[in-house]
C-alpha cells in the first residue's frame, strides 16, 4: 500500500510521467481533436500511454485532464461532458497505476486571463476550476498538478478554488517562464513562489517553456523564498524541425544532468514535459538510484514577511530594512480624492503609487473608506490600478470584510490586510478571508475595551491574534503586529509605552512589527520634526514596517540615516545613493511633468491613463493640433517610449496593454475628426493562430499593439485551416502573415501554412510566434521572421514592411 504522497516526497524523489500531447498525436489524435475527449472514445490508447511510462519507472502518473475545463472543452463542443471526462481520466490512470504509482489529476490554464488583463472575473476563472477540480476529487485522484500556467492570478484562483473543494488534496503549482526569467505577463520566480505557498500550494515549480538548465534557474530562484518542496519538469530541449518533424533534441543522458544539483536545491519531483518519452522518464529514474535521497536541510528564512505582487516581492522583519508602507492614498482629509472615488476615477491613485515608490515606498496602503462610496467596489478599482501603475505589493486597508473580499480577489499577490484587531468579531470576520487568499495581517493591539494603557496589555492582545491566526493555519511570520501610534499632543506618556510595547512584541513573542508613524504628530505644529524623532525611536526598538508618506523628505532622511546606524543599509549603499554629491538628493523628486501638450499625451499613453486620455486629445485639438499630429507626435512616441521600457524589462505586458488601451481610446476620439479622411495604412497584416491549436491569446496582444502602431489588421481567430489563412492572404494582398501556435502539436501546422503560401504564389512576408517557438525553427520552416513576444513582433514587422515601402 502506497504512503500518503505528502510523506512520501519527504523520504525519496518521485519521478513523475513525461509527455502526454505528442504521444496521443503518434497514436491517431487528430488535427483540432480534443485529447481529452480520448479518454471516452479511445481509453486503451490513453492507457497505453499511461501504461509505457508506468513500465518506464514512473511514480506518478498524470491524468489526460490538462484541457479538461469548461473553457477548454467548450471549443470542441464537449463542455456538457465535463464531468464525465475528468472523472473517466482519473479512472484510466488509476486502472493502469494501480498501488505502483500516484494518480496526478492534470488542470491547465483556460487560455484567458483575469481582469483587468483578461475579461474574466476571479469568480468566473475560480468557478471553471472549482468544476473541474470537483469532478478529479470526486473521482478519487491522489493530488492535482496545477500546469503550464502563464498567469500568476489565473494560478492563484486555481488553487484557491481547489482549496474550497477538498482542504487536504495535495497540489503541485507550476508557472512557465521565458528566458528572461518571467512570466508571459512578467512575474518573476520569486514572487510566483510566495504567491503560490500563501494560497495552499503544497508543492511548487516550473514546467515547459525551458530545458533542464533555465528550469534549474527558476527553481534556484523559488528557494531564495520558499522551503517548500519544488518540481522539475523541462522540456527535452528547446524544438527543431528535423525531416519535417518537429523534434526535442534533448537526450535522456542531457535530462539527467541536473539530477546532483536539483537535488540539493530541495527538488522532490522531476519529471518531463514537451518532447520527453518513457526513455527519457526511464533515464531520469535510472539516474535517482544509489543517490542519497533524503530530505536536505532547507535553511529558513527566519522570522521573514515575504510579500509579492505580479511583478516583484518584498520582504520585512529579521533584520531587513524597516519597509516603507506608503500611506497617501487613502480619502481621509483629501476632499478631492474622495470626489474622484465617488466619480469612479482612479487619475489620484494612479498618480500616487507611482511617486510614492518613486520616493522609496516598498508596500503601497490602499484605503478608498469614505462617507457615499460603494467601497467594495472601489477597492477593486483602487487594487486594479495600483498594481497596475506599480510593482510593489499593497496593503489593503479597510475594516469592511467584503472590501477586503474584493481587494484579495483583484489582486495579483500575495497582500498585507489592515487590518484586525483583538475584538472577537474582527477576529472571526477577518482571519478566515487571510486564510483563503493567502494574505499576511496586521494585528492591532485593542480589543472590545479600547486601547490598553501599558505594554504588557498590548503584548497581551497581539499574543491573542497571533494564537488564533495560527490556530487557522496563517503562518506566524504573516502576523505583523501594530502596537498603536497615539497622538503625544494629547496622550504624552503614552509615546515610551508604545515603544516598551514594541520591544516586547519583538522579545517575548517574535513577531514582526508595524506603526503608522505620523499619528503620533497630530495637533502639534511642524509635524515632521515630532514623526521623524519618534519614528527614530520606533526603529531602534524594533520597529520592521512603517506607514508613512515617503514623499515627506524629513522622514525618508531619518529612515536612510537609522538604517545605517542599525547596520540594515549595507555598506551604506542606499544612503550613499541617495545623498551623492554636492546637494541632497531630494526623496520626493519625482520625473518633471511636461509641458507641451505632445509630451503629456506620450505620458499618458506610458503611464496607461486611460481616464485623462480624451481629455488631452480635446486640449490639443483645441491648441490646433492636428489629428496626425497627435497621433504621430504624441501618441506614438509614447507607445514607443513604452516598448523601450519593456525591452528592458522595465515594465511588463499588463502596462503594455493598458497602454494600448489608453491609445484605443484616444484614437476612438480621433477618428470622429477623420471622417472623411483617407489614412494612410502602415500595412495590411493577417493573423490566425494554425489549425488544431485554441490558444489566441498571444496572437490576440500581437493584433491589439500592431493596430496601434497604424497597421490594418484582419483577425482570423484560432484554428484556423491552412486553405483559409492562403484565401485570405490573397483576397486582402496582405503585406505579411502572423502564425501563432502554443502547443507542440500545432507546430508544425506553420510549416504548412508557410509551405502552401508560397505553393499559392502569395508574395508576403511570414512572421511566427508562440510559447514553444524557437528562432531556429522559425529559419527552418522558411518563416521570415520570428518574434518571441508581442513589442517584438511590432517592431520587427515594422521595420521589414517599413523598409519595402520605403524603397
Amino acid at each position: 500500500m502506497k504512503q500518503p504522497f505528502l510523506q512520501s516526497i519527504k523520504d525519496r524523489v518521485l519521478v513523475l510521467d513525461g509527455a502526454m500531447g505528442t504521444m496521443l498525436q503518434q497514436r491517431g489524435l487528430k488535427a483540432g481533436q480534443s485529447p481529452e475527449e480520448l479518454n471516452l472514445t479511445l481509453p486503451e490508447v490513453v492507457a497505453g500511454v499511461h501504461q509505457e511510462y508506468l513500465d518506464a519507472g514512473a511514480d506518478i502518473i498524470v491524468t489526460n485532464t490538462f484541457g479538461g475545463s469548461r473553457e477548454k472543452l467548450s471549443h470542441y463542443g464537449l463542455e456538457g461532458k465535463l464531468a464525465e471526462i475528468n472523472a473517466r481520466g482519473v479512472e484510466i490512470a488509476r486502472q493502469v497505476a494501480g498501488d505502483r504509482a500516484y494518480v496526478a489529476a492534470s488542470m491547465g490554464p483556460t487560455g484567458k486571463f483575469v481582469e483587468p488583463v483578461g475579461d474574466l472575473t476571479f469568480d468566473r476563472m475560480a468557478a471553471q476550476f472549482r468544476e473541474q477540480a470537483e469532478a478529479l476529487v470526486r473521482a478519487g485522484a491522489d493530488l492535482i498538478t496545477l500546469e503550464t500556467f502563464l498567469d500568476i492570478k489565473e494560478i492563484r484562483a486555481a488553487i484557491i478554488a481547489i482549496r474550497e473543494v477538498s482542504a487536504e488534496i495535495p497540489i503541485i503549482a507550476m508557472l512557465t517562464f521565458d528566458d528572461k526569467g518571467r512570466t508571459v505577463l512578467g512575474t518573476p520566480p520569486e514572487a510566483a513562489a510566495i504567491t503560490l505557498e500563501a494560497v495552499g500550494a503544497d508543492i511548487i515549480g516550473s514546467n515547459c517553456g525551458l530545458g533542464v538548465e533555465g528550469i534549474y534557474e527558476i527553481l534556484s530562484a523559488m528557494r531564495r523564498v520558499s522551503t517548500l518542496p519544488l518540481i522539475s519538469q523541462a522540456n527535452a530541449g528547446l524544438p527543431v524541425l528535423k525531416e519535417g518533424k518537429t523534434i526535442f533534441p534533448a537526450t535522456p543522458d542531457e535530462m539527467t544532468a541536473y539530477h546532483d544539483r536539483m537535488l540539493g536545491l530541495g527538488v522532490r519531483i522531476i519529471g518531463g514535459c514537451c518532447g520527453t518519452t518513457p526513455a527519457h522518464i526511464g533515464a531520469m529514474k535510472d539516474a535517482l538510484a544509489g543517490k542519497n535521497q533524503a530530505l536536505p536541510d532547507i535553511a529558513s528564512s527566519g522570522g521573514t514577511t515575504w510579500l509579492s505582487s505580479r511583478g516583484g516581492h518584498t520582504a520585512l522583519g529579521n533584520g531587513r530594512p524597516v519597509a516603507i508602507i506608503g500611506e497617501r492614498i487613502n480619502p481621509t482629509g483629501k476632499k478631492g480624492f474622495a470626489a474622484e472615488l465617488r466619480e469612479g476615477k482612479v487619475s489620484y491613485i494612479r498618480r500616487e503609487a507611482m511617486e510614492q515608490v518613486i520616493a522609496g515606498a516598498t508596500l503601497l496602503d490602499v484605503n478608498v473608506g469614505a462617507p457615499g462610496i460603494d467601497e467594495p467596489a472601489a477597492m477593486e478599482q483602487a487594487v486594479f490600478c495600483a498594481a497596475g501603475a506599480a510593482s510593489v505589493p499593497l496593503v489593503l486597508d479597510s475594516s469592511n470584510p467584503e472590501a477586503l473580499e474584493r481587494g484579495l480577489k483583484s489582486a495579483d499577490g500575495k497582500v498585507l490586510i489592515n487590518s484586525v484587531n483583538g475584538e472577537e468579531k474582527s477576529l472571526g470576520r477577518i482571519l478566515p478571508l487571510a486564510k483563503k487568499y493567502g494574505a499576511a495581517v496586521i494585528g492591532l493591539t485593542l480589543d472590545e475595551n479600547g486601547i490598553p494603557e501599558t505594554a504588557e496589555a498590548r503584548t497581551a492582545i497581539a499574543a491573542k491574534i497571533a494564537d488564533r491566526a495560527i490556530s487557522l493555519g496563517i503562518r506566524r511570520n504573516d502576523v505583523i503586529i501594530d502596537c498603536l501610534t497615539l497622538a503625544v499632543s494629547a496622550e504624552q506618556k503614552r509615546a515610551l509605552e508604545t515603544l516598551a510595547a514594541i520591544r516586547r512584541v519583538k522579545g517575548q513573542l517574535g513577531l514582526n512589527t508595524v506603526l503608522g508613524v505620523s499619528n503620533i504628530s497630530f495637533g502639534l505644529p511642524c509635524r515632521p520634526l515630532i514623526s521623524s524623532a519618534f519614528f527614530a525611536m520606533a526603529m531602534e526598538a524594533g520597529l520592521d514596517a512603517a506607514i508613512i508618506n515617503p514623499k515627506e523628505q524629513a522622514m525618508m532622511d531619518v529612515w536612510r540615516s537609522v538604517m545605517v546606524l542599525l547596520n540594515r543599509d549595507a555598506n551604506a549603499a542606499t544612503y550613499i545613493d541617495a545623498y551623492k554629491g554636492a546637494v541632497a538628493a531630494s526623496a520626493g523628486q519625482v520625473e518633471a511633468a511636461p509641458q507641451d501638450i505632445r509630451g503629456i499625451l506620450a505620458k499618458a499613453v506610458i503611464d496607461g491613463d486611460v481616464e485623462n486620455i480624451v481629455d488631452h486629445v480635446e486640449a490639443a485639438l483645441s491648441q490646433g493640433l492636428s489629428p496626425l499630429e497627435i497621433s504621430n507626435n504624441g501618441l506614438l512616441p509614447g507607445l514607443e517610449e513604452v516598448g523601450r521600457r519593456f525591452e528592458k524589462n522595465i515594465v511588463f505586458l499588463p502596462q503594455v496593454m493598458l497602454s494600448a488601451e489608453t491609445m484605443k481610446t484616444a484614437f476612438s476620439r480621433l477618428k470622429q475628426e477623420m471622417q472623411g479622411m483617407k489614412l494612410e495604412s502602415l500595412g495590411r497584416i493577417l493573423m490566425a493562430t494554425v489549425e488544431g491549436d485554441i490558444h489566441d491569446i498571444g496572437k490576440n496582444i500581437v493584433c491589439t499593439l500592431l493596430e496601434n502602431h497604424g497597421f490594418e489588421v484582419i483577425d482570423l481567430g484560432k484554428n484556423v485551416p491552412a486553405a483559409r489563412i492562403v484565401a485570405e492572404a490573397k483576397a486582402h494582398d496582405v503585406d505579411a502573415v502572423g502564425l501563432s501556435a502554443l502547443m507542440t502539436t500545432t507546430m508544425s501546422e506553420m510549416e504548412t501554412v508557410v509551405q502552401q503560401l508560397r505553393a499559392a504564389g502569395v508574395k508576403t512576408f511570414t512572421m511566427v510566434g508562440g510559447a514553444v517557438l524557437t528562432q531556429d525553427y522559425a529559419t527552418e520552416i522558411g518563416a521570415d521572421i520570428y518574434a518571441k513576444d508581442a513589442m517584438e513582433a511590432v517592431s520587427k514587422i515594422k521595420a521589414i514592411i517599413g523598409k519595402i515601402k520605403g524603397s
